[in-house]
């Protein structure tokens, strides 16, 4: 029997504990959620009302098909800089009539929609997540353009969201525009290069410049409707394909192009009534990781509350095992599993992942990365037994396999061991984290220390008197930065990854990027790794 024996006692002193760490730590994550939602704030929102018009999630809402899950990407965007919280833009996947689709949505009462640099890093990773996995691109257009203050940062960069648009239009996958209001300046080129736009009379308007602009620079007179408004686009420049009358009819004239796309799955999704779930209770992953992310946890009771059946095939279990790795189905797509279980990779581990990940290609099957590692161990003992040759054996395999691969940073996730799990840098497909999770370049204390030592050095090859006190202010300075440029809201509002997410709902936030992944062909690398170094 492959199913995986359960050691968690839901019912112990520890588990109530950790349970409790989690709880706390969502509350806090539901509390920048909040800011997101809230848009531009009471005041703008009830402006935007008194206009007659939706918001961008009612809009959404709208658009996607009822009773279907919209998993929202990139939430915390732009927490903890400048901007609001959610960077004026919602984005996620969501299913049209039928079909798997990546929408944006400009939110109009954060600034008008005008875009800041926190927008065009959000928008711009919707559209790989597009192209990546041959998602149609629906844009929910309400935008004044750049916001202006910050145009250094969004000039320059920003040209690639309409390369993205042809690009993703080059290869056949769809793109769609629904412009609810104004799209000015470099804004009128998404409706411009969409495949198919969708206007609003007496509401869109899409100008590259609009009647003051028109009047500085060419001294004619105009207004919005005749330069840029709906009718105008649809009966003179011909760049509307579709009126609406109101927004309700432009969603549903939304819905009736996608469902004329004869946009197809590479594959077929599975039979739901054929999908065993789980054998233990997804609640009980709130108690799995300590808050202490020192104290190692088994990420096998994580596989067990996320497979199908809780049915997994161990690979090499007595090899290398502080990294479990196995095969599972998880909603009824086949995956690889690779999830850390002490925290540190040795040699061992390292080789049985770039074995691990070769077979995975071999046979065309993503991979899922469970994050809790403080990276590859170090000492004289495993440098010289090889430790960055194997270390860079799983690297490699990780940067050069073509399967699509899914990240989820459950906890620490340190060091070059980031790197050989799939983080940011190596582009898994989709990567989300719990709020436990943590990550950078080494623990705060280990990094505190380590330029501890390197500053006590320094005055002792000075012949110098080492200060006591300033180091312990130095240490803890440091420690409480690195703390804090660790923690998840930080990582997320960078988009380091596409979201922080309750660890009960990875079973489902999977499947959904699986069910995303298998609209494109899944085909592994065959042969093309490059050197691994023996």
């Amino acid at each position: 029997m492959t199913v995986l024996h359960s050691a968690l006692d839901p019912a112990s002193p520890e588990h109530a504990a950790h349970r409790a760490e989690m709880l706390s730590r969502l509350a806090e994550l539901g509390t920048e959620h909040a800011k997101a939602l809230a848009g531009g704030g009471e005041k703008y929102v009830a402006r935007h009302r008194r206009r007659g018009k939706l918001l961008a999630r009612e809009r959404i809402e709208l658009l996607v098909d009822p009773d279907t899950p919209f998993l929202e990407l990139s939430p915390l965007a732009a927490w903890g800089s400048d901007y609001p919280v959610g960077a004026s833009m919602v984005t996620g996947i969501g299913v049209v009539e039928g079909v798997e689709c990546v929408i944006t949505a400009n939110d109009p009462t954060v600034r008008g929609g005008a875009s800041n640099p926190w927008t065009l890093k959000k928008a711009l990773r919707a559209n790989q997540i597009a192209y990546e996995n041959r998602l149609p691109l629906i844009s929910l257009v309400e935008s004044g353009g750049a916001d202006l203050p910050s145009q250094k940062e969004i000039f320059i960069p920003g040209g690639a969201l309409f390369r993205d648009l042809t690009r993703l239009s080059a290869t056949g996958i769809p793109t769609v525009a629904v412009v609810f209001g104004n799209s000015t300046a470099g804004g009128a080129y998404v409706p411009g290069m969409s495949d198919h736009t969708v206007m609003i009379g007496e509401r869109s308007k899409v100008f590259l410049g609009g009647p003051p602009l028109v009047k500085m620079a060419t001294g004619e007179e105009s207004d919005d409707e005749s330069l840029g408004g709906a009718e105008m686009h649809a009966r003179t420049s011909g760049l509307a394909d579709h009126y609406a009358v109101d927004e309700p009819d432009a969603i549903r004239q939304a819905r009736r192009i996608v469902a004329r796309l004869n946009h197809r799955k590479a594959y077929a999704d599975p039979d739901p009534a054929t999908v065993e779930p789980p054998k233990y209770d997804e609640e009980e992953l709130l108690g799995v990781v300590p808050g202490d992310l020192k104290i190692p946890f088994d990420p096998r009771e994580v596989v067990a509350r996320i497979v199908d059946g809780s049915d997994f095939d161990e690979f090499k279990p007595l090899y290398g095992p502080s990294l479990v790795t196995g095969w599972a189905r998880l909603h009824g797509y086949p995956v690889g599993v690779l999830a850390n279980a002490q925290g540190v990779l040795f040699s061992a581990e390292s080789q049985k992942a770039a074995q691990f990940i070769q077979l995975a290609n071999q046979r065309d099957i993503p991979l899922v990365f469970l994050h809790n590692t403080t990276g590859y161990m170090v000492g004289k003992e495993y440098e010289q037994g090889g430790i960055i040759k194997h270390g860079a054996m799983m690297i490699n395999a990780v940067a050069n396999s073509k399967v699509p691969h899914l990240s989820v940073l459950m906890g620490a996730s340190y060091g070059a061991g980031h790197y050989g799990m799939c983080g940011r840098a190596y582009d898994p497909r989709f990567l989300f984290a719990w709020p436990s999770a943590k990550s950078a370049v080494m623990g705060p204390q280990q990094l505190a220390g380590v330029l501890s030592i390197v500053s006590r050095a320094a005055a002792t090859a000075k012949g110098l008197p080492y200060d006591e006190d300033g180091d312990a202010a130095l240490r803890a300075m440091v420690e409480a930065q690195i703390e804090a440029e660790s923690l998840p809201v930080f990582l997320s509002g960078r988009l380091y990854d596409d979201g922080v997410i309750d660890p009960r709902d990875t079973r489902t936030v999977l499947g959904l990027c699986l069910s995303a992944v298998h609209t494109a062909p899944v085909e592994g690398v065959r042969g093309g790794f490059g050197v691994f170094r023996m």
